[in-house]
């Protein structure tokens, strides 16, 4: 009698010891379903969930505190972009991640108040300030501005450096819509430039043609000269 009861009080303890087991993994996939229920902007692409984009933030963290630059950089993977999104993090002529911020960049001077995006460096640090008004922008057309902004490495500036630039944001935001139809969010002001400058692309021939007119007749241009480190021709 008394071994019965020894495996009676065995049993229930194996029992108590599955239930809590079971108890533990229904909370475990509660947790996760509930992750998987957060919703996001309804900007994102749809393969970024909330899971999905803590997987992908450790990788660019470094860059600022921006969730939607993360989505933003993670969508130039695969595009003529991805040079971009390396020197973004750290592939570059620093050595270091770039800073990414939304600020009003009339504060840095007057003349830059209505740009979308500004490149910076100061000392030896390189940053990109895009224009707040652009915070709910789908992130694939920050990807694409992003693109451009990331080949300005240096104080040097050139007529043959922004037309290469916006080429890249062209060819980019091509690629992007094609990846990711709903980016092409036509109303929003980021997106509208995002379209003319693909209609210039592909307007000639998928090539810089008409972007180099555009980029020689932009006043805000009007006094960099020809060329400058790593962008020789024009």
């Amino acid at each position: 009698m008394e071994k019965r009861l020894v495996n009676y009080n065995k049993f229930k303890k194996i029992i108590l010891i599955l239930a809590i087991a079971a108890f533990s993994g229904i909370s475990s996939y509660a947790k996760n379903d509930s992750d998987d229920l957060i919703e996001m902007p309804k900007n994102y692409p749809e393969k970024y969930t909330s899971q999905y984009v803590k997987q992908i933030t450790p990788i660019y963290k470094s860059t600022g505190k921006e969730e939607v630059i993360y989505v933003a950089l993670d969508m130039l993977k695969g595009t003529n972009g991805e040079f971009s999104r390396n020197a973004i993090l750290g592939n570059n002529l620093s050595g270091k991640p770039v800073k990414i911020e939304f600020r009003d960049l009339g504060t840095i001077s007057p003349d830059f108040a209505n740009f979308d995006a500004l490149g910076w460096k100061k000392n030896k640090q390189l940053y990109i300030y895009i224009n707040p008004r652009h915070k709910d922008a789908p992130p694939g057309a920050l990807a694409a501005l992003l693109s451009h902004e990331a080949l300005h490495q240096d104080e040097y500036n050139s007529l043959a450096e922004e037309t290469y630039a916006w080429t890249m944001e062209a060819a980019v935001w091509y690629e992007i819509v094609k990846l990711y139809p709903e980016s092409n969010e036509e109303l929003h002001p980021l997106v509208d430039r995002e379209n003319k400058l693909k209609k210039l692309f592909v307007r000639g021939g998928y090539s810089n043609k008409y972007i180099k007119k555009t980029v020689m007749a932009n006043d805000g241009y009007k006094n960099l000269p020809s060329t400058s480190p790593g962008f020789e021709d024009l």
